[in-house]
C-alpha cells in the first residue's frame, strides 16, 4: 500500500522487463513495479543577476504593438498527476526479485505529445546499488500512434503488449489504421511509449553488469486514480 503524503491513496504500477542475456533493468511480462504519485515538488528560487550593464532602451520598453491585456495561450504542462515535479514510487518485480523504484517527472508538454524524467532503481546491481536513468516519453494521440514501428517492434509485438491493459481493447482491432486518432485530451486513459537514452550522472557508462535498458515501457496512465502500469520490450528479453 502506498500513501501521499498529504493523506491521498494512489496506485500505480510499472512493469520492467529482466534481460535473457544479463539480467537488466528490463523485466519479463509477468514482472510488475506498483508506482504511486509521491508529492508534487516545489520550483526551487532562482537569484537574479546583477547588470553590468545598462540594457538597451529596445528591452526595457515594449514593442508600441505590445497588448498587456492580449490574451496569452498558454502550452499544457499537466494532465491529473501528470506535472513536472510529480514523483511515482512503488515497486518493481522480475521474477522472485523486487526492488523499490521511483519515477520522476521533470518536464510535460501536451502540445507536443511529450514528458521526460528520471527513472530510480535500488539494489538492481551490486555495482550501481541505486541506479538512475533519463528517459523521454511519447504520448499517444495525434502526434504519435499506437504503431511503433522502431526499437525493433513491430505491429505483432505493439498489439501483444497494448492488449495487455484492458481499456485498450476497444482500439485492438483498428489501431493500425492510419486515420485512427486517439485523443487522450479528453479520456481518463493515457497510453505513452518510455524509452531510457542514458545513465545519470555519467551518460558515458554504455554498460552495466546486471542492468540494460536498450528497451522500452509501453505505458498506461489512469488520470483519475494515479496508476501507471507499463510493460517493458526489448527483442533479447525473456517473456
Amino acid at each position: 500500500m502506498f500513501i501521499h503524503i498529504d493523506g491521498v491513496l494512489h496506485w500505480a504500477t510499472c512493469a520492467l522487463y529482466t534481460s535473457a542475456l544479463n539480467g537488466g533493468t528490463s523485466g519479463n511480462k509477468n514482472s510488475i513495479a506498483r508506482l504511486k504519485q509521491q508529492q508534487q515538488l516545489q520550483h526551487p528560487t532562482v537569484g537574479g543577476l546583477a547588470l553590468l550593464r545598462k540594457p538597451p532602451t529596445s528591452v526595457l520598453q515594449p514593442p508600441k504593438w505590445y497588448n498587456p491585456f492580449a490574451p496569452v495561450r498558454l502550452l499544457p504542462s499537466r494532465t491529473a498527476h501528470l506535472a513536472a515535479g510529480s514523483r511515482f514510487q512503488g515497486k518493481q518485480k522480475s521474477g522472485s526479485s523486487s526492488y523499490d523504484v521511483m519515477v520522476d517527472i521533470k518536464h510535460v508538454n501536451l502540445n507536443e505529445s511529450s514528458l521526460c524524467g528520471y527513472l530510480h532503481i535500488k539494489g538492481l546491481t551490486e555495482e550501481y546499488p541505486e541506479l538512475t536513468t533519463f528517459f523521454d516519453a511519447e504520448i499517444i494521440g495525434n502526434a504519435h500512434s499506437f504503431v511503433t514501428r522502431k526499437w525493433d517492434a513491430d505491429v505483432k509485438v505493439d498489439k501483444e503488449h497494448w492488449t495487455l491493459f484492458k481499456p485498450f481493447e476497444p482500439m485492438c482491432d483498428i489501431f493500425t489504421q492510419e486515420s485512427f486518432k486517439y485523443d487522450f485530451q479528453d479520456k481518463d486513459v493515457i497510453f505513452m511509449r518510455w524509452k531510457e537514452h542514458f545513465l545519470v550522472p555519467d551518460h558515458r557508462v554504455e554498460g552495466i553488469t546486471g542492468a540494460s535498458f536498450a528497451g522500452f515501457y509501453y505505458i498506461c496512465y489512469f488520470k483519475s486514480t494515479g496508476e501507471i502500469d507499463g510493460y517493458y520490450y526489448h527483442r533479447s528479453s525473456e517473456k
